[in-house]
């Protein structure tokens, strides 16, 4: 409806300057909704916009755009309110046809051409090899994938991508300690490394590649030696045992990878050094202290950055910037990072760095989401060790407590920029407060009255409650179907805005709706009418909150 009065109002000030009432027509003209429906349904300020081009008042320029308007059997009145805001009253047949698209619709109700095709990449998860996934990696993959999935409806062509860091001192860290557990020691030991890894796990991983176990990972196949002594293979077999492991936390979590990248690959393919060449060709690199740095500030970065370290390491920024312009020549016209926090330095230099290249990346790219902790609580308390991982609460700790939906919908709930306390006895509560519960309880109660239907004898007769919708005049009614009608927007706005928390609460606010018409009204009426239009209703709130769930990767089940 957005795009149908935005052609309205442009289709009117094209009118208007050919009849030379005004210089020049807008390309993009701005809708929005209206908070009070006193004041109609929507509303532009484009005389507002207009008014000092056109050397008019914005009350009597928007006077002439309202003349100007085409008819439209959708709006039953504009109004002029304010200073010059031009208010749009939609006829009630305007929202019965939303019930109609989607139940034609279904599962593609809400979808745009947005993104036209055009490739886009998020990248998100991305956790070391080096144990089991925490909460924090857990937030990180309902937030990616179910902006992957938001983004899919926009028309974006998406790709799912994972970086592994599996090289450097956390990888070294883990195959010292898989080591000294080979040898027996534990890390209760004096002699255990110092930055070494205490969970159980390790003690799983030392087991199998004993026992010369094979692990089949999403890319690599690697059979354990047996040989406690052989450092490389012990490092190999440790980081495929966990790499496996985090496989499977995602299938339960319902999260998939289109492709996944090593960070070693791009040292062994050459991409860092053709990186370092192309900077040093570009003349911001200079060495410095036997160290080898980049002029980041002369791209808006606050102080330089060490790319070579003097003992000849590289820090993570280089290969960070190396696999972004992989990334690039890969022909992502977008890139999105979903991170946590603590990479919120890595935005500006990674992005200085790219400028830095010369190669045509554009300013601001890649774009970055960056989630806040997760204080997982119980009983009132705060929960911060798992066995398992021996210093953190994992994501299979949650998955295990209280089940994947429950865990998927408390990470995108909240704005991703703001921290989360992930109260388990709330998530596990069969309750109108827990929020998923909530709206899985109204998808329920919908699928009941089907089956009430066919225990009572009725049928339900589609067409018959389109011929009706004129019937459905109760307030209750009338606030579902506004909410069916801002569906398309909702998911507009959580891929403009990168927020799933957008979708979230749009469901449980349509969830509320239904709840409140379930209580208020009867469904399963004598008057056939009546019974098949709020039938017709019911079944099209039904389809919208299965489409919303399955977005953030939640089921609809149909009996609770």
């Amino acid at each position: 409806m957005k795009s149908q009065l935005s052609q309205l109002i442009t289709e009117a000030l094209h009118a208007l300057h050919r009849a030379g009432q005004l210089p020049a027509a807008p390309t993009e003209v701005h809708i929005e909704r209206t908070r009070d429906r006193a004041h109609g349904d929507f509303a532009s300020n484009i005389a507002l916009v207009l008014a000092k081009t056109a050397r008019r008042k914005p009350r009597d320029l928007a006077e002439l755009i309202r003349h100007a308007l085409p008819s439209s059997a959708e709006i039953e009145r504009v109004e002029i309110a304010g200073p010059g805001f031009i208010n749009f009253f939609l006829t009630p047949a305007a929202y019965h046809a939303v019930i109609d698209s989607v139940l034609n619709q279904a599962a593609r109700y809400g979808e745009s051409t947005v993104g036209a095709g055009r490739k886009l990449q998020i990248e998100f998860v991305s956790a070391n090899p080096t144990g089991p996934l925490h909460v924090g990696h857990g937030r990180g993959a309902a937030v990616g994938d179910s902006l992957a999935r938001i983004l899919a409806t926009q028309g974006w062509q998406v790709s799912r991508e994972f970086y592994y860091n599996d090289a450097g001192q956390q990888i070294h860290n883990l195959a010292a300690s898989v080591h000294a557990r080979l040898q027996g020691l534990t890390p209760e030991d004096a002699a255990w490394p110092t930055d070494g890894y205490r969970g159980e796990y390790i003690n799983d991983v030392a087991t199998a590649y004993q026992a010369g176990e094979t692990v089949v990972a999403d890319d690599r196949q690697v059979t354990a030696q047996a040989d406690p002594t052989a450092s490389d293979a012990i490092r190999a077999f440790a980081v495929a045992w966990l790499r496996r492991e985090q496989d499977q936390d995602l299938r339960a979590f319902d999260v998939r990878f289109d492709d996944y990248v090593l960070e070693s690959s791009l040292y062994t393919q050459g991409n860092v050094e053709t990186t370092v060449s192309r900077l040093t060709e570009q003349g911001f690199v200079f060495e410095h202290d036997g160290a080898l740095w980049l002029r980041t500030t002369e791209f808006g970065d606050d102080k330089d950055r060490v790319m070579r370290k003097s003992d000849g390491s590289y820090t993570y920024f280089l290969p960070d910037v190396a696999y972004h312009v992989d990334k690039w020549r890969r022909g992502f016209e977008r890139v999105i990072n979903e991170h946590g926090a603590d990479h919120h330095s890595t935005v500006t230099r990674v992005r200085a760095g790219l400028q830095a290249l010369g190669i045509g990346i554009p300013q601001g790219w890649p774009e970055y989401v960056l989630h806040q902790m997760v204080t997982v609580t119980r009983g009132g308390e705060e929960v911060k060790i798992s066995k398992r991982a021996g210093s953190y609460v994992t994501l299979r700790d949650l998955i295990d407590e209280v089940g994947r939906d429950a865990t998927r919908f408390f990470f995108v709930m909240r704005k991703v920029d703001s921290q989360l306390v992930f109260d388990i006895d709330l998530a596990r509560s069969q309750s109108l407060d827990n929020p998923v519960y909530y709206i899985q309880y109204a998808h329920a109660r919908i699928c009941s009255v089907q089956r009430q239907l066919g225990e009572k004898g009725l049928s339900h007769d589609s067409a018959d409650g389109q011929a009706h919708y004129s019937s459905l005049t109760a307030e209750h009614e009338d606030q579902l179907m506004v909410l069916l009608a801002r569906y398309p927007e909702v998911l507009q706005a959580a891929a403009e805005q990168l927020e799933p928390q957008v979708l979230a609460q749009y469901l449980r606010d349509l969830a509320h709706g239904l709840h409140t018409y379930y209580t208020a009204q009867q469904f399963l009426v004598e008057t056939s009418g009546l019974r098949n239009a709020r039938l017709n209703l019911i079944m099209a709130v039904r389809q919208v909150i299965r489409n919303g769930l399955a977005l953030l990767g939640v089921s609809a089940p149909e009996v609770m």
